[in-house]
């Protein structure tokens, strides 16, 4: 009898996935960073079921919560990549290039050593993209970095149920092949094969309009047609890979064609069309390189784009690329941006609430506030020390990465050998995480 219900929990747990946190926390006397308002010196967070239950600096630990002393430490909320390559995401293949029904979703491995890289650099939701190898790679997924052992562990799902995720296009160099074939063999061309699939995903929409909800009037249905459909309606983001000044302007024309509201990913040289991309709207999120080198279109990049977007009153975010930036590091992106003309302030707030604003989630995720996730990191120093390490990692009340535990550390400070993609350990009695 007592194996029978043993069997019947294990089941029920194993169904559910991940335990998500339950508990009451308090971490007080610490310095917190809440990205919403100015910094609270001597603060204290109350986290319960997963939530921020409180924040300030005359906040009440309630009782029966566990207590955290933080004395000397600094809360800020959990950083979003608005544009990773952590999990071996595969997109699309060599025989179009154009293919909006791919879905990353059916291609991550969660169990890659990069999702626990981007826990111990302090990464709580990122962005899983296919590579920039063709002009539309693939449905593009947004993950919250949970502990877990399979992708479903890690969604987001939106209130109408979708799984949260955008689209990844690109153009430039990367899209560009040899003539003759699939692939465009020109910037001309790529802006030419583009249009023509939004025009037909126009007329798409346009019959199911018009069908109703008479299912004989309906055209076939279109894995393909249906993706462009939810960009050109709203519901899908578009995270466009584009680096010369020439190509993000042909971008800036795309979405005004067609109505609607890519990111701009990476913009190399957006320091050149700053005003351009204020004036349309848009989303910047950069990539800070501190070796700069690769593709020929990058040799204008700029350590100074940060602070050029934003003086131009341009919401802009950082990401990693990763393994272009290692997530281990990522948080570094918003010292060299200072460095380079960028505000504090603004810095920061596009390590969490820029990148939550480019997925939709800033309803969610990216400040320190009562009612969103408790998705944040406790760092040993300040956020833009390069002395500062991230010692804690916290999703949705549970702590995910801890540095003083050895097997975290040696994620954070290990080479590829400590970082093998090895089976996760769910029980906690082997050596993965």
């Amino acid at each position: 009898m007592l194996k029978s219900f043993a069997l019947a929990l294990v089941l029920t747990v194993l169904c559910l996935g991940p335990a998500r946190a339950q508990s009451t926390h308090a971490f007080t006397n610490v310095r917190i960073v809440p990205i919403s308002g100015p910094v609270i010196e001597q603060g204290t967070l109350v986290v319960r079921d997963g939530k921020i239950v409180a924040v300030g600096a005359a906040v009440s630990v309630p009782a029966g919560a566990e207590t955290h002393d933080m004395a000397g430490k600094t809360i800020m909320p959990g950083l979003v990549d608005s544009h990773s390559h952590i999990a071996s995401p595969a997109g699309g293949d060599a025989s179009a290039p154009i293919q909006p029904d791919v879905r990353v979703l059916d291609s991550v491995n969660v169990r890659s050593s990069g999702i626990k890289r981007a826990q111990a650099g302090g990464i709580t939701t990122a962005n899983i993209m296919p590579g920039s190898g063709h002009l539309l790679s693939g449905q593009t997924l947004y993950l919250k970095l949970r502990q877990g052992g399979t992708v479903d562990d890690f969604l987001i799902t939106l209130p109408d149920g979708r799984i949260a995720g955008g689209l990844k296009m690109a153009n430039g160099t990367n899209s560009i092949r040899t003539p003759g074939g699939p692939f465009p063999g020109t910037r001309a061309k790529s802006a030419s094969l583009v249009r023509e699939q939004f025009v037909k995903a126009q007329e798409y929409r346009a019959k199911l309009r018009a069908a109703g909800d008479d299912a004989t009037k309906k055209p076939t249905r279109d894995l393909a047609m249906e993706a462009l459909v939810e960009v050109l309606d709203g519901k899908r983001t578009v995270h466009f890979h584009t680096h010369r000044h020439d190509d993000i302007i042909t971008v800036l024309r795309l979405a005004d064609e067609f109505g609607f509201k890519p990111v701009l990913q990476h913009v190399s040289e957006g320091w050149k069309v700053a005003d351009q991309i204020a004036k349309s709207g848009l989303s910047a999120s950069i990539i800070i390189i501190d070796s700069p080198g690769g593709k020929i279109e990058t040799v204008d990049v700029a350590f100074k784009t940060g602070g050029v977007l934003e003086k131009a009153g341009v919401n802009v975010g950082f990401h990693t690329d990763d393994y272009i930036t290692d997530s281990r590091l990522f948080l570094r992106s918003a010292g060299m941006a200072v460095r380079a003309g960028m505000s504090r302030d603004k810095a920061l707030y596009a390590m969490t609430m820029a990148g939550a604003r480019m997925l939709g989630l800033d309803n969610r995720i990216g400040t320190l506030e009562a009612g969103k996730d408790a998705d944040f990191i406790v760092l040993s120093g300040d956020p833009l020390s390069v002395y500062t390490h991230v010692e804690q990692t916290w999703v949705e009340g549970a702590k995910v990465f801890d540095r003083s535990n050895a097997e975290d550390r040696k994620v954070a400070t290990g080479g590829y050998g400590a970082l093998r993609d090895e089976a996760l350990d769910l029980d906690g009695e082997g050596e993965g995480r």
